[in-house]
């Protein structure tokens, strides 16, 4: 893998956070999901169902960019490579998880919520990181004032995230995209009810269009 993971996570500017109780809900979730626009999803490592779910949207969803979050240890990455994950992301970076991801073939985004942390990963050649949890750790002002004297580093930050931040986290230069988990609630997966998810997802993907949108120039009168 090379470790400057930078051209993989500019695209939507959101990447869907899902836990994932019921694996038969995956393939349909992610057509959903990928169809409204947001076709990167990280399906956490949190739930005995979470690896059978990105294996049948891997198979089954080839438009979707499915990957697995919440990797902690070597051995999960092993097996998110073999469910078909096509990114990784994790809560934070130990020294084992840092080897292991040096020889692995696909984009790994580790968590880190301090500049020594965020430091520690520059040094081992990262480019974007996860800041995480984002909320609980000061939201835009914590992640301005981190961000500012690590020319360079980019950031995606995840947790506690809902729509009505959107504006002030894309606004920071150093932010390249949210995850964000408010247009997957378990309620509507559990219930099966596409259609919110559906809707949330395009609002959120209109809203990212919008705030990177330029105004137009006013016109002198």
């Amino acid at each position: 893998m090379t470790l400057d993971n930078r051209p993989f996570w500019h695209s939507t500017g959101i990447v869907p956070v899902v836990t994932i109780r019921d694996a038969d809900r995956a393939v349909p979730l992610a057509r959903t999901l990928a169809e409204a626009g947001l076709p990167i999803i990280e399906i956490t490592l949190r739930t005995p169902s979470a690896l059978d779910a990105i294996r049948r949207i891997a198979a089954e969803v080839p438009e979707a960019h499915v990957g697995a979050g919440t990797i902690r240890h070597p051995a999960d990455i092993e097996a998110a490579l073999n469910a078909g994950a096509r990114f990784l992301v994790s809560p934070g970076a130990t020294d084992a998880l840092v080897r292991a991801a040096a020889g692995c073939p696909i984009p790994w985004l580790p968590g880190c919520a301090t500049p020594s942390e965020a430091m520690r990963l520059a040094d081992h050649g990262f480019a974007t990181v996860k800041f995480f949890p984002a909320s609980s750790y000061g939201g835009t002002r914590t992640l301005r004032a981190l961000a500012a004297p690590l020319a360079g580093m980019e950031f995606i930050p995840t947790g506690g995230i809902g729509p009505a931040d959107l504006a002030d986290y894309l606004s920071l230069p150093s932010v390249v995209a949210v995850g964000g988990s408010w247009m997957v609630r378990e309620d509507w997966l559990d219930s099966g009810d596409l259609s919110s998810i559906a809707e949330a997802a395009r609002a959120a993907c209109v809203r990212v269009r919008d705030l990177r949108t330029p105004a137009p120039a006013d016109r002198p009168g």
